[in-house]
């Protein structure tokens, strides 16, 4: 006789068993936070929006054009100019150089037309000029710096120019006599007018550097540099400077400049004492430096007995 058989149920996990929970109503304090950041951030949106909006009305309305400006904005004449620069130039030359006219409005003035005034004055190198109403024209400048001076003829007469670093010439307006002095004379440069400007010297980058060298490692040997050439520079690479003791020094170009300018100091010490001066020092020569010198005048030391007589 066959009997069922009973299978037992799998046993469960009381992690099976359903649990409902009734989840926890917030809090009013937790809904007044909740509301107070939401507000704080809408808050802060507002703000950086209405920033953002003004700022692009204060630019709209400065690049507005004068027919849109009110009529008593235009009519108010420029009564300052405020210059700012890195060099030695002054209000007097600014007022000179921009002539504006009399009573003249901010509105008026073509700011392009401007900068191009001031940087033809060659001593400009870079110019920025700003329109502060009611009534002020702000004008920036960066100057050229003069590492040498050169004779040319200007406006009609003779007279002395200076040479900046790039080579650009101009009338360099703001200088002092002494410091004008410091700088040595250029020789063998041809100068090549346009209009109303010379053309840049070239090759003036590397005379620059010589310069600039010699006045930071050498003082005592740059003061004494009166003439700086460049005649040779083009054909054979070196560059002659005349000092005012009379003697011709010859840097080469494709040289170090520090190390010549060693070499030319303990040859100044050893020769210091000499009766007879260098007439040249050529350091152009590597590793070797020739000096040459004057040749000493013919002094007869014992005198020409006279003839005698004959009776």
């Amino acid at each position: 006789m066959s009997k069922d058989l009973h299978i037992a149920p799998t046993a469960r996990s009381w992690r099976e068993i359903p649990q409902p929970v009734k989840p926890r109503a917030m809090s009013r304090e937790g809904k007044w936070r909740r509301m107070t950041s939401v507000l704080r951030a809408m808050g802060a949106t507002l703000v950086v929006g209405g920033v953002a909006w003004g700022l692009w009305e204060v630019t709209r309305a400065l690049q507005d054009t004068p027919r849109k400006m009110p009529e008593a904005a235009r009519a108010v004449a420029i009564k300052q100019l405020e210059l700012r620069t890195d060099g030695v130039l002054d209000n007097a030359w600014l007022a000179r150089t921009l002539a504006l006219p009399k009573a003249v409005s901010l509105m008026e003035l073509d700011l392009q037309s401007l900068r191009l005034r001031l940087m033809a004055s060659g001593q400009v190198n870079a110019a920025t000029l700003t329109k502060n109403f009611p009534d002020t024209l702000k004008v920036q400048v960066g100057e050229r710096s003069p590492v040498a001076r050169v004779m040319a003829n200007w406006r009609g007469e003779s007279r002395a120019l200076v040479v900046a670093r790039d080579g650009v010439v101009f009338e360099g307006v703001g200088y002092g006599a002494a410091m004008l002095a410091t700088l040595p004379w250029l020789d063998g440069v041809k100068l090549t007018r346009t209009a109303d400007h010379y053309q840049p010297v070239e090759n003036m980058g590397i005379v620059a550097e010589l310069l600039a060298r010699a006045r930071l490692d050498a003082e005592h040997l740059y003061q004494t540099w009166q003439v700086v050439s460049l005649a040779r520079l083009e054909s054979d690479g070196v560059i002659e400077i005349r000092t005012k003791p009379g003697t011709t020094v010859v840097f080469g170009v494709n040289g170090d400049f520090f190390q010549q300018l060693a070499k030319l100091d303990y040859q100044w010490e050893t020769l210091a004492t000499s009766p007879n001066p260098p007439r040249k020092i050529d350091l152009s020569l590597g590793r070797e430096v020739s000096v040459s010198f004057q040749p000493l005048p013919n002094f007869n030391l014992v005198p020409h007995s006279q003839p005698k007589t004959k009776l």
